[in-house]
């Protein structure tokens, strides 16, 4: 796969993260989850890693914010 098409779907999967989190907060990540499985109803499995990879985003985004929240107490 091009070096081009991995960083584009890196960047949308970010995008996804941050609309996410936008538009739902903590529960992104059970809105990531939902899509992630629709995928695999669907046997779309290219899609289902992306979503994938929105979770982990959104897991390190959620652990980093939880660790500045803590140092800032």
């Amino acid at each position: 796969m091009p070096a081009t098409m991995v960083d584009e779907d890196e960047r949308r999967a970010r995008q996804e993260a941050r609309w996410l989190k936008k538009e739902f907060g903590a529960e992104a990540p059970l809105y990531a989850a939902m899509k992630a499985e629709k995928a695999i109803e669907q046997k779309d499995f290219s899609r289902c890693a992306r979503w994938k990879r929105v979770l982990e985003i959104l897991a390190d985004k959620s652990s980093a914010e939880f660790r500045g929240h803590a140092a800032a107490k």
